[in-house]
């Protein structure tokens, strides 16, 4: 190896984590000693997922990097303590700062301030307790030379905007539950007769994301009070997500958008549905070539979307990377659902002809019914359409956008030769399992995979892909109670419980899929295509399953198990079923992912053996999140927790081990003492896939 040129010894490197290049192969020899400490490899580093550096490990760390580090990131460091975070001040030269999901007080953070004079961009948490009248006024004059602030706001406050007079990028993330854990309720009367407002004069991007709760949304029309008085003469980027099907409207909202159009520059938009007519957004976006946009729940906005991007209303449509079209087209399900209310196989074929471009895409709660049969001159399938964007990295499917609806018409023809009378005694056939015939199986539902394989056929570069049944609702979601506001009763799309086995193993058609979620689809029989995809996807690293097949009882466990055996990249997972009995024989298929690192179980009815637990805690040293809600008794839960923790939190500092009764009344408390971080990981089936990696999720 001493033989390889320098360069091409940086840029192996580069991929050591700075931990392991310190304070490991620093010490092999004196060639690698002086490469590790070249500037290339400490000006920009992360320890955000170093889960097994601890207090004394980081103080060393970043006592070495102080004379080299201008961008360092800690974000989700959260089992670091507060002294250690202290300890950045020693990095003087950071221009880039982001200690999110960090220990960081006000009289602390106003430390860190006072000691980073080149300090251009921060991130951090506004907790409980801040006060920004304890900043210094060294810590009031850095933060006015700040041009990038991105604030976790976990209790109501402006937080340091109103210090930072030349911000051009403002991201904010809200969670802030309406009520405490002592019951007490939760409101932003702190923030009337402040009169330190911000101003935005040199804005140039501004994302919010909320999480449920009216505190959330009263508090961003306070941070929006300027808009309505004067928008930002340079916003280019203006991205704002609010859960659930009502929030709260926006008057301003329509000059914001025709400002956002007038300029030409336009690079980001999202807005909930309540803030914007047709008529705006055709302002919004004349004349613009924008990079990202989403339109999530918004289906008034339909007609108006496809108008812009396909009719010449934006300037260049090739720009666009990121579309966001989930539930677009979504309305109250009926059984007359007429096909004006469906995705149309030739405007998506359209929409990749002129947005060519497009990496990540999404149609999660959208609804496409192809009832015409391939070869008999029947309409394109949408799957064909999709297959035009060759550039998809990440793809979000309703379950019934697969089906080709050869079953469902066969099903059918066979009714419309039984009498009246028939029809009405006839027994009504189960959603979840049936007679299993292996033989049957790929004559039945195998010809009904065509429209996915032409998908696959033509988008090879995908990463990501998520495909989730129109009935979908997690038994415990991040954003609760807003998705089972907008999802449908289970099985009621009859489209979408013939996706099954056959078009899961289509899915090894994907070399390079690296994350993959499945949820809410009944059609699954025995899990056969699960392992025939996990044994061709040599590298998938996270696993989402959720409510496959019967919900009465788990079909599926001894294909899963085969599954995880197959899984040696897999890094997280996710699998929530109701009656998931996760025994020895599930904790020994699950020990041979050896690279594991979060792991998630949810079941309502489940149960679990503590000791095997154990012994995949023990075999597996890479867990740093073993998050378990399932059956059982709270002594029994929380037995298990605390030996967990006493046993392994001394070589694993980042350890969370969170095990409790899934119908136990003090849960949602529970849940909220989990860091975020941790929390957006385990809880995913809230897409956010259509988003670029640089902006905050959609």
């Amino acid at each position: 190896m001493s033989d390889l040129s320098d360069e091409i010894l940086l840029c192996i490197l580069r991929h050591i984590p700075v931990c392991d290049l310190l304070l490991n192969v620093a010490n092999v020899c004196q060639k690698l000693n002086t490469l590790c400490h070249d500037k290339t490899l400490l000006t920009h580093v992360s320890l955000s997922e170093d889960y097994w550096a601890d207090d004394a490990l980081v103080r060393r760390i970043l006592k070495q990097l102080a004379n080299h580090v201008q961008s360092l990131s800690l974000n989700g460091c959260y089992w670091l303590s507060g002294s250690t975070m202290e300890h950045i001040a020693r990095c003087r030269g950071v221009t880039h700062l982001d200690v999110t999901g960090c220990r960081i007080t006000s009289i602390r953070l106003s430390r860190l301030l006072s000691s980073l004079a080149f300090l251009k961009s921060l991130a951090f948490d506004v907790a409980p307790g801040f006060n920004s009248a304890q900043l210094s006024s060294e810590a009031v004059d850095a933060l006015s030379r700040l041009s990038e602030l991105r604030q976790m706001l976990l209790t109501p406050s402006y937080g340091v905007v109103p210090c930072c007079a030349q911000l051009r990028k403002l991201m904010l993330q809200f969670d802030i539950p309406d009520v405490t854990k002592e019951g007490v309720g939760v409101c932003c009367q702190l923030m009337v007769g402040q009169s330190s407002v911000p101003h935005y004069k040199q804005l140039e991007e501004f994302t919010a994301r909320l999480a449920p709760g009216e505190v959330n949304q009263t508090l961003l029309l306070l941070y929006l009070a300027v808009f309505s008085v004067n928008v930002p003469k340079h916003l280019r980027v203006f991205l704002v997500s609010i859960p659930g099907p009502n929030p709260a409207p926006w008057p301003a909202a329509p000059s914001v958008a025709q400002s956002l159009g007038e300029r030409g520059d336009l690079v980001a938009l999202q807005l909930p549905r309540s803030w914007l007519d047709s008529a705006s957004l055709k302002q919004a976006l004349e004349g613009n070539s924008p990079k990202h946009l989403s339109f999530s729940r918004c289906p008034a906005l339909w007609p108006q979307v496809f108008q812009s991007l396909l009719n010449s209303g934006v300037r260049d449509a090739t720009q666009l990377v990121s579309l966001n079209l989930s539930g677009i087209n979504h309305v109250p399900y009926s059984e007359c659902r007429i096909v004006e209310d469906q995705l149309a196989a030739g405007t998506m074929s359209q929409l990749a002809d002129s947005c060519s471009n497009i990496k990540y895409l999404n149609l999660m709660h959208t609804h496409y019914h192809h009832e015409n049969s391939p070869g008999l001159e029947g309409e394109t399938h949408l799957c064909a359409s999709l297959a035009k964007f060759r550039h998809l990295l990440s793809l979000t499917l309703p379950a019934c956008a697969l089906s080709d609806g050869l079953n469902t018409n066969n099903t059918q023809m066979q009714n419309t030769h039984l009498s009246p009378l028939f029809q009405g005694l006839k027994k009504v056939p189960r959603v979840g399992l049936q007679n299993y015939k292996p033989a049957s199986e790929s004559s039945v539902s195998g010809d009904s995979t065509s429209g996915l394989a032409l998908l696959l056929a033509g988008c090879l570069f995908l990463e990501t892909f998520e495909l989730i049944g129109p009935g979908f609702a997690s038994t415990l979601p991040r954003l609760e109670p807003c998705t089972r506001a907008s999802v449908e009763p289970r099985g009621m799309c009859a489209w979408a419980r013939g996706i099954g086995d056959a078009h899961l193993a289509v899915l090894e058609a994907l070399p390079q899929l690296r994350r993959l979620t499945l949820a809410g689809l009944p059609g699954v029989l025995r899990g056969t295509g699960l392992v025939q995809l996990a044994k061709q996807c040599r590298d998938l690293r996270v696993l989402s399953l959720a409510n496959l097949g019967s919900l009465k009882t788990m079909n599926y466990t001894a294909a899963l198990l085969d599954t995880l055996k197959q899984c040696t990249q897999l890094q997280e997972l996710r699998l929530e079923q109701p009656y998931l009995n996760a025994n020895a024989s599930f904790f020994e298929a699950l020990s041979c992912c050896s690279r594991l690192q979060r792991v998630c179980l949810i079941s309502r009815c489940g149960t679990f053996d503590p000791s095997a637990t154990e012994t995949f805690m023990e075999r597996c040293c890479h867990v740093v999140m073993c998050h378990m809600f399932m059956g059982g008794t709270l002594v029994m839960c929380r037995t298990l927790q605390k030996a967990l923790l006493d046993r392994f939190s001394a070589e694993r500092p980042a350890l969370s081990v969170v095990i409790y009764p899934l119908q136990h009344e003090d849960l949602p408390s529970v849940i909220r003492d989990i860091p975020l971080t941790l929390l957006d990981r385990i809880t995913l089936f809230q897409s956010h896939v259509a988003q670029p990696p640089h902006l905050s999720p959609l």
